[in-house]
């Protein structure tokens, strides 16, 4: 067998895969980068100066102990469910309701917005790279519609729960008018959709930021930032009081439109068009679906969904929108390769990239290892967990029909000189 039927062989083995499967790889990709990124720590600890070692190993001195490294991460993005002086011992006082664990959250549920959004694109064929300029100008959009209208509501609860739903809602449509533009682009133009929504990223950044140091500064700021928003008109932290900037409503809203999402790509005749359109465009144009509105229509619930990511953030971390926007959008794409373009997966996948982001700053703080250091550790795990969904994508793209599937189809006649006419 030759080299090239062994890797089609093998991603025919990945498509084919089973979830129970999937999981397992997943699992076995965690450990394996765990264990690789144990020993880049441990050379890396041989080679730096340290006063005094902080493992020995074979009669060797390290300055860098992988196993207090992973125990810090995890700790940090937990809130410590384990004892340190003691590895692999649970800690009887923890309390799950504090502030890293919060900060975890809040990542997940960002994330699960940014994931959702980049999925729905995907599995209608299209690669959106714009969702983080989609996010951005939802969030602009949300932060200026709650700041007006918030004097014409009355202020409380009441005020709160008409002023919310109506902002994100401003943040999705125009999210999703941002992201309909490349939309329209690639189905009346065929421009590409990468090159497309990676300018407009940056077009977005700009404007944003032209928009608010010039017409809607906060006047009693020295930073690029909007006047900030009534708390009242904010998604307050409930279980997580002491901080963390994460709202259970806000994550509890991330959830349901996991299952919407699911539902309507799942459940429904458009969701069955769109998956068409991206699976098999041909056969989804022979049996009568319009490929120019799917793909627009398409587009704009991918950007809808970045805009509401772009919400949330305002409503629930910063309480306005600010310059700097973080990079929630390019973390979407890994998280919904880490997910396998599944809604539900995102969950998962979003925890996990959440927990690494998290836990990273208490190992940049908690641990004498580099920051440089630590994104390499978080690198190699997304690396590791993605790579066998990233080859499973693949393959379900190409033919992995082999040489010998082919021989077998046609009867052997190939190898007999031609047909028998």
């Amino acid at each position: 067998m030759s080299a090239g039927n062994g890797a089609k062989s093998v991603l025919r083995r990945l498509v084919n895969a089973s979830t129970v499967e999937r999981i397992l790889i997943s699992f076995a990709a965690l450990f394996m980068a765990v264990v690789v990124g144990a020993v880049i720590v441990l050379v890396s600890g041989r080679v730096a100066t340290c006063q005094t070692a902080a493992t020995t190993l074979f009669g060797l001195g390290f300055c860098y102990d992988p196993i207090e490294v992973y125990l810090v991460l995890f700790n940090g993005a937990l809130g410590g469910p384990f004892l340190l002086d003691a590895p692999g011992l649970f800690n009887p006082n923890w309390n799950p309701l504090n502030f890293g664990f919060a900060l975890t959250l809040k990542e997940t549920t960002l994330l699960i917005f940014t994931g959702l959004s980049v999925a729905v694109a995907f599995r209608a064929g299209l690669f959106n790279i714009g969702t983080q300029g989609q996010l951005i100008l939802g969030a602009l959009a949300t932060a200026l519609f709650a700041f007006f209208v918030a004097p014409f509501l009355p202020a409380g609860i009441l005020g709160g729960l008409i002023l919310i739903p109506l902002a994100i809602l401003v943040g999705a449509l125009v999210g999703g008018l941002y992201g309909a533009i490349p939309g329209a682009l690639k189905a009346y133009a065929d421009a590409n959709e990468v090159i497309t929504t990676i300018m407009l990223n940056f077009i977005a950044a700009q404007v944003a930021f032209v928009l608010v140091s010039e017409f809607f500064r906060n006047p009693d700021s020295q930073v690029v930032e909007t006047t900030p928003l009534p708390d009242w008109g904010t998604l307050l932290p409930v279980a997580f009081p002491k901080g963390g900037d994460f709202s259970l409503l806000a994550l509890a809203f991330g959830l349901g439109l996991v299952v919407a999402v699911w539902y309507l790509l799942e459940q429904t005749s458009f969701g069955y068009d769109l998956r068409t359109s991206g699976e098999q465009p041909e056969a989804a144009e022979y049996g009568g679906v319009d490929a120019k509105r799917t793909t627009v229509t398409s587009m704009f619930l991918s950007g809808a969904l970045g805009g509401i990511g772009g919400a949330i953030w305002v409503l629930m971390v910063m309480g306005k929108w600010q310059a700097g926007v973080p990079s929630l959008g390019f973390d979407g794409i890994t998280v919904t390769i880490l997910a396998g373009n599944n809604p539900f997966g995102i969950i998962p996948a979003a925890l996990l990239f959440g927990t690494l982001k998290s836990g990273s700053l208490a190992v940049q703080f908690g641990t004498g290892v580099p920051k440089q250091l630590v994104g390499v550790l978080r690198g190699l795990i997304i690396l590791f967990v993605a790579m066998p969904e990233f080859f499973r994508m693949i393959g379900s793209s190409i033919n992995l029909e082999t040489d010998d599937d082919a021989v077998a189809t046609d009867g052997g006649r190939s190898l007999l000189g031609g047909d028998d006419e």
